[in-house]
């Protein structure tokens, strides 16, 4: 596979999978999802520190070999019973954007504590971390905006 094909398209080939249950081992997700392709990279991620360290954190991210089977996976997967619990499967860089329009404060913390802590889970794209951070600021010149209304009502 020429190489420059597999960075451009390693974005969209990698899939977000979230609500896992906290039974659900790495071995028994790898196993769900290879029917669908190549799987070249598993990030299953897990609470380093705190009451709850060495738990899983009940989500995973999975780098398919092209971005056709990372969309037959999310296709077939997303919404699946797993252990009692609908799985929410994206795409990686779809995940931070489509959280970001709701709870960018929440994915600026993520991106910044995945790019901190070194992992390779930390490697979202440019245009994800830019959409949060731009999301976070828009948050907070709302907050800013509603606190000195608040204070101007209070005044009169």
């Amino acid at each position: 596979m020429d190489r420059n094909i597999f960075n451009d398209d390693k974005c969209e080939s990698r899939l977000y999978i979230g609500n896992l249950d906290l039974r659900i081992t790495e071995a028994a997700l790898i196993k769900m999802f290879s029917p669908f392709g190549k799987i070249i990279s598993e990030d299953f991620l897990w609470h380093n520190r705190g009451p709850k360290r060495g738990e899983p954190r009940g989500y995973a991210f999975i780098q398919f070999s092209t971005k056709e089977e990372a969309k037959l996976a999310k296709e077939k997967m997303h919404g699946r019973m797993a252990c009692g619990r609908p799985l929410v499967v994206r795409l990686a860089s779809e995940k931070y954007m489509i959280e970001g329009a709701t709870n960018s404060s929440k994915v600026a913390g993520d991106a910044s504590r995945m790019s901190l802590s070194g992992s390779s889970s930390g490697q979202i794209s440019r245009s994800a971390k830019i959409a949060a951070i731009k999301n976070k600021l828009k948050d907070m010149e709302e907050e800013s905006h509603n606190s000195k209304k608040q204070k101007q009502d209070e005044v009169s």
